[in-house]
C-alpha cells in the first residue's frame, strides 16, 4: 500500500530544454531522459546537439533535437509548435540557453552586448513560455524552470549586461508564478553559482581554486549535473506547491560573508 499520493516521477512527460548542446543544458537533458522524460532538446549548435541526442537514444532513452536560435521570435513559435505536434504536447519547459556577456560598461560595443544579452537570456524566456503556454495548460503537471544566476542576486565587475538579464529572469519568474498560479502552472528559477561549463572553461584552474577557497563554502566549483538535479526537483509532480522560488545552487556563495 502506498503511503504517499504525490509522484516523484517525470516518466512520460514531454520536456523542452533549451541550450541542451553543452553544460547544464546537456546534463539536464541527459538526467531528464534517464528519468523517463521525452526530451525535446534545442540549441543553436547543431552538431553538438545532435551528438547529445544520439548519446541519449543509444543509451535507450527518448530524446529529439531541434536547432533553435532563441533570439529569433518566429523560430520559437515554429519550433515549439513542431515539438508539441510531434511529441503529443508539452509538460515541462526549461529555459536554459545563455551566453557570456561580460565587458566594461563604457566599452564601445556595450550596446551590442546589452541587446544580445537581454534578447537571449530574458526576452527569449518570455517568448518561449508564451509559445508553450497553450500546451502547458493541457498538462497534468505543468512546470516551468528558468535558469538565472547568482549574478541575478548580486553582481560582479564587468557583468552589467549579464547581471541585468539574470535579475530580469528572477523578476519574470516571480511575476509569472503569480499570474499562472491559479492554473496550477508552477514557475521557478535556478540561480547557479560557479559551475564547470563552457563559460568558465577559459578560467585557469589555479584561479578557479583560489576563488573557490575564498568565496564558496564548499570550496569548489560544481559539475553541471549537480544543477540538473536541482532543476529536476522543481519539475516533479510532487513539487506542486513550490512556485516563484529563486533557488541558489552555488555551494554557499551567496551566504558566505568572509
Amino acid at each position: 500500500m502506498a503511503l504517499s499520493e504525490l509522484s516523484r516521477s517525470i516518466s512520460g512527460s514531454v520536456a523542452l530544454i533549451t541550450g541542451a548542446a553543452s553544460g547544464m543544458g546537456k546534463a539536464t537533458a541527459e538526467l531528464f531522459a534517464e528519468q523517463g522524460a521525452i526530451v525535446a532538446a534545442t540549441d543553436v549548435q547543431e552538431q553538438e546537439l545532435q551528438s547529445v541526442v544520439e548519446n541519449i537514444t543509444k543509451a535507450g532513452y527518448s530524446a529529439h533535437s531541434w536547432v533553435l536560435d532563441v533570439s529569433d521570435p518566429e523560430a520559437i513559435q515554429e519550433t515549439i509548435g513542431a515539438i508539441a505536434n510531434k511529441l503529443g504536447g508539452l509538460d515541462i519547459v526549461i529555459n536554459n540557453a545563455g551566453i557570456g556577456a561580460g565587458g566594461p560598461f563604457d566599452a564601445d560595443d556595450f550596446e551590442t552586448r546589452w541587446s544580445r544579452a537581454l534578447d537571449v537570456m530574458l526576452s527569449a524566456h518570455q517568448r518561449i513560455i508564451r509559445a508553450a503556454l497553450p500546451h502547458l495548460r493541457n498538462s497534468m503537471s505543468p512546470r516551468i524552470v528558468n535558469i538565472a544566476s547568482t549574478e541575478g542576486l548580486g553582481a560582479t565587475k564587468y557583468s552589467t549586461a549579464y547581471s541585468t538579464a539574470k535579475t530580469g529572469v528572477i523578476g519574470l519568474t516571480r511575476a509569472l508564478a503569480v499570474e499562472l498560479g491559479s492554473e496550477g502552472i508552477t514557475v521557478n528559477c535556478i540561480c547557479p553559482g560557479p559551475i564547470r561549463t563552457g563559460m568558465t572553461a577559459g578560467i585557469p584552474e589555479a584561479d578557479k581554486q583560489e576563488y573557490a577557497r575564498r568565496r564558496i563554502a564548499l570550496k569548489r566549483y560544481a559539475d553541471p549535473e549537480e544543477v540538473a538535479h536541482m532543476t529536476l526537483s522543481l519539475v516533479l509532480p510532487a513539487a506542486s506547491f513550490v512556485t516563484g522560488v529563486a533557488l541558489p545552487v552555488d555551494g554557499g556563495l551567496t551566504i558566505k560573508n568572509a
